[in-house]
Formats: C-alpha cells, structure tokens, sequence
C-alpha cells in the first residue's frame, strides 16, 4: 500500500545544479512532491560527470541528490525552450527553486518580479552563494570558500597544524536543507494568503547559521574562539582520547556524568579534587584534567573502554569509518539505507518518518531529458 506523502500534489521545478538546489529538490520529492528537473544540454547537471559511477555508468553523486525527480531538457537561451519553461511555471508550478549564479535568472528572463506578476501564488526560492544583498552579492560561491569566510574552517582542527574543512558539503547540504524550509513555511502561508513569495537562502548565511553558538560565545566574552580538535570549548571532557589500540570518543556533558566517568576510570584521587565539581571549572583547568584522563585511556583497547563505559553510562563511541558503519546493526534496524528501485546500488534515505514509515526511494534519478516529452508534449 502506497503511503500518502505529505507534499503530495506540490509541483516543484528545479533549475539546479551541483549540490545544493539539487539536494531540497530531492527532500522535497522524498516528500512527496512532483519535481521537474530543468537541464541544460549537451551534459545536464554537473554531478552526471561526477565518479564513481554505478555499474550502469550512473553517477553515484548524482543519484544520491537526484532520485525521485523528473528531468527536463531545455535550453534557456533558445527562445522557443524558454517559453515553454514560462508556460510550465506559469500553468503548473507551485514552487520554482534555482541555484544559478548571481543575476542569472534576471538574464534569461526568469527574475523573481516578472514571474510572481505572472503565478502570484508561485514561491520563488534563490539558493544564492553570499546572499542577495551585499558587496560580494555578485560573486560566485563553493562549499569550501563557505567553510573559510564563515569562520567555520577557523575552528576546525588542531591549533598549529593546517586548515581543514568539514569533510561533507556542509553548508551545500545545509542550505538545501534551509530552502525546504523557507518553501514549506511559505505554502503554510499560501494556504492562508493564497499568494506566493520570494525565499533567499545563500551557503553563506547557512554557514554563519552553523556558527551561531561560536558567535553568541564571542559577543559574550570577546574571546575568539580557537580550534578545539575533537573537543567542545564549553565543556570538558567532551573528546576523542587515545587509546591501547585506536580512539575513543567521550562525552562526558555534564557534572553527573563527569561523576559517573570518574567511577568508570576507577576513581582516580587527582580528578577528585573541588576544581573539576564543576563543568566551568573543568574548562579553566582543562590541561590539567586531559593530563590526568589522557594516560588512563591509552592502558586499555577502545573496545574494552566502551564496555566498561558503557556499564557505567558515560555516552562514548568508537570513531568508525563509512564500511563499519554500512554494517553497523544499529544502522541496519533503522533501514536507512534504500535499494535504489532499479537495482543499481543504494542511498541513504531521508533522516524522517512519518507513522515510523521512512519515505520510500520509489524512482531512480532520472536519465538525461527522460521526462521532456512528457511534460512538454513535443
């Protein structure tokens, strides 16, 4: 029995490319919705070019941000292909989302003004790069540039060593994710209004959006905020810790479950003294605490300090690489990662469900202008 979705019935067209437009086009069909995908010929989206490819030569990349959607063939600078995408969004479109550089909309015809006069209930959705106002409005944006401006890169990593960046398109993924909910809480409006309107979203907002703790800290104390490794500046021990054989991560976030560590390291006399009682005094004294923890971790293998941990419900973990954990029994149970419906490898599904039902990977990622004459009818 097919599951009703809950934007059943919503019609998205999606001129995006790369990662971030693509990626709510995605949410937004896993949800339900009726995505058409707009492509520039001769190649279509980057992301089809992208190894490793599937055994049916299929971007891997591209599968992951495309499935469910259905793939249009245009070429928005032929006069005859730009009519007919003003005539879908105009008949047919509750939501038109883009990821095109700065000002190109307005070049091909398709800014925000002209077609909300001609759909007033159309929801216009920008996924910018630095935003739409601003002296770097114009410029183009990536995920990494994104990570350094924020500040983000800033605090990643060890102090003294090399820059390093989040190791997924973070602020791509992100601001993807932000546009869903810019566009969902403009259909709830609709309903009320029944009038559209323009979303902005950039990859540089969603990465100051990330750094909104990090920022509140420095307001509060005119401390800027440094690398932390593992760690968390406002709590300790709160890291990865060395051990016989590997790493282990420990969360110990908070004073009772600081209590319960010390009893699980065998309650050690130097972590009993009053200036590690409280997290706030675990922080100032931080190098003396981790001078004391840190030895005691290495004398046994990460799996015989996550038994004992466990026993004595300190959170820990292992730090397992992406093979353990499309093993992992816990991950299984979940039933998040889904076979792709033409049985050519799998995805990780949406992180929701509805009724404990996940939605369902229904259709693969469409091939290359599949749906055009469907849709257009020529």
């Amino acid at each position: 029995m097919k599951t009703t979705m809950p934007l059943e019935g919503v019609n998205v067209i999606e001129l995006g490319h790369t990662v971030a437009a693509p990626y709510a086009g995605m949410i937004l069909a896993q949800l339900g919705a009726n995505v058409i995908k707009i492509e520039n010929p001769p190649t279509g989206d980057y992301t089809r070019g992208m190894p490793p490819f599937r055994t049916d030569g299929v971007s891997a990349v591209y599968q992951a941000l495309n499935r469910g959607k259905k793939s249009v063939l245009l070429n928005l600078k032929d006069p005859k292909d730009s009519q007919s995408l003003r005539q879908l969004l105009k008949s047919k479109a509750d939501v038109l989302i883009h990821n095109l550089k700065f000002g190109a909309m307005e070049e091909l015809g398709f800014d925000s003004e002209a077609l909300l006069h001609e759909n007033p209930s159309l929801i216009y959705c920008n996924v910018g790069a630095y935003g739409h106002t601003g002296p770097k409005k114009g410029l183009p944006g990536y995920d990494p540039l994104m990570q350094a401006y924020s500040g983000l890169m800033s605090i990643m990593g060890e102090e003294g060593r090399p820059p390093i960046r989040v190791g997924v398109s973070i602020t791509d993924q992100a601001a993807g994710m932000w546009a869903v909910i810019g566009i969902q809480a403009a259909l709830k409006e609709r309903e009320k209004s029944g009038r559209g309107c323009l979303v902005d979203t950039s990859l540089f907002e969603t990465a100051l959006a990330w750094m909104s703790v990090q920022f509140a800290s420095y307001d509060a104390s005119a401390e800027v905020p440094k690398k932390e490794g593992s760690g968390l500046a406002m709590m300790t021990p709160y890291q990865a810790f060395s051990t016989k054989d590997d790493y282990l991560m420990v969360a110990a976030g908070n004073d009772n479950i600081f209590k319960k560590l010390c009893q699980a390291l065998g309650h050690p006399a130097p972590l009993m003294k009053d200036i590690f009682i409280k997290n706030s005094s675990r922080v100032q004294n931080r190098p003396l605490l981790l001078s004391i923890i840190e030895p005691i971790f290495k004398t046994q293998t990460t799996a015989e300090w996550i038994h004992v941990l466990t026993q004595f419900e300190v959170p820990c973990s292992a730090i397992n690489p992406i093979d353990t954990v499309v093993r992992d029994e816990h991950t299984k149970a979940l039933g998040i990662f889904q076979s792709s419906p033409d049985g050519n490898g799998n995805i990780c599904g949406l992180p929701l469900s509805f009724n404990g039902i996940r939605p369902a990977f229904e259709s693969a990622a469409p091939k290359l202008g599949e749906h055009t004459v469907e849709i257009l009818g020529n």
